[in-house]
């Protein structure tokens, strides 16, 4: 069973870059695919990106696209959200998420996809 850390949240002005961490452990991190998905206050959780387990597959939502990059180093069990431009509703709670799966290729989209779950890091954006 994985286990996941976010981290590299914090207050940002808007325009401003974040980079996200989530370091896995208790597994191998190259067995899951993995997810980052965000909540805002009052809103559902959203999905944000996800990379296959090889990270050569990666898709985006459509909130952020073009904004943002997800990025996987499976030998330091980490995976990125690297977020540009930020805008004040980029403002949301962001998880990490992973999911075994055999295929290297495959992504998910849906968070009810993933079994395993971060506590979560605050990003805020401010205007």
């Amino acid at each position: 069973q994985v286990q996941l850390v976010e981290s590299g949240g914090g207050l940002v002005q808007t325009g401003g870059s974040l980079r996200l961490s989530c370091v896995a452990s208790g597994s191998t991190l190259g067995r899951y695919i993995v997810g980052w998905f965000r909540q805002a206050p009052g809103k559902k959780r959203e999905f944000v990106a996800t990379s296959s387990r090889s990270g050569v597959t990666t898709a985006y939502g459509d909130s952020a696209k073009g904004r943002i990059t997800i990025s996987r180093d499976n030998a330091k069990n980490t995976v990125y959200l690297q977020m540009y431009s930020l805008k004040p509703e980029d403002t949301a709670v962001y998880y990490c998420a992973a999911e075994a799966d055999y295929r290297l290729g495959s992504v998910r989209r849906g968070e009810d996809e993933y079994a395993y779950w971060g506590q979560g890091t605050q990003v805020t954006v401010s205007s």
